[in-house]
C-alpha cells in the first residue's frame, strides 16, 4: 500500500494505492491527520482510483475523518471509486455522507457550488 498526500488550495488530497485494510487504515489515518494538522486545508479528498480492496477498517477510517472534519466545518470527498468500492459505499451508507466524484477537480468544483455524479 502506498499513500501520497498533497495540498491544493484548501484541499488535502490523499491518494491511496493498494489494499485498504486494517493494517493500512491505521497508517492512512495517522498520515492524513498529521498532514491535515500541518496544512491550511479545510477539506480532504480521498483518491481511490488505485485501491484494489477495502474492508470495514477503511470504512471506519473514512467515517473518522468525516466526523473530524464535520466538527471543524470541513468536508470529506471520495474520487475515482471503482464499481466494487461503489457497492461498499452504498451498502455502508458512506455515499450518503461523503460526496463521490470522478476526480479531484470535480470534487473541488462541487465544493464551490457545482455538481458531481454521486
Amino acid at each position: 500500500m502506498e499513500i501520497n498526500i498533497s495540498e491544493q488550495s484548501r484541499f488535502l488530497i490523499v491518494r491511496i494505492q493498494g489494499e485498504l485494510d486494517h493494517h493500512s487504515a491505521d497508517d492512512i489515518r495517522t498520515k492524513a491527520d498529521k498532514a491535515f494538522a500541518r496544512s491550511q486545508a479545510r477539506h480532504i479528498i480521498f483518491d481511490f482510483r488505485h485501491v484494489t480492496f477495502m474492508d470495514s477498517s477503511g470504512i471506519g477510517m473514512i467515517i473518522g475523518r468525516y466526523k473530524m472534519l464535520s466538527a471543524a466545518g470541513g468536508k470529506v470527498f471520495a474520487v475515482g471509486i471503482s464499481d466494487s468500492l461503489k457497492r461498499i459505499f452504498e451498502i455502508s451508507g458512506l455515499q450518503k455522507i461523503i460526496g463521490c466524484y470522478r476526480d479531484a477537480e470535480e470534487a473541488m468544483a462541487a465544493e464551490k457550488g457545482g455538481e458531481g455524479y454521486a
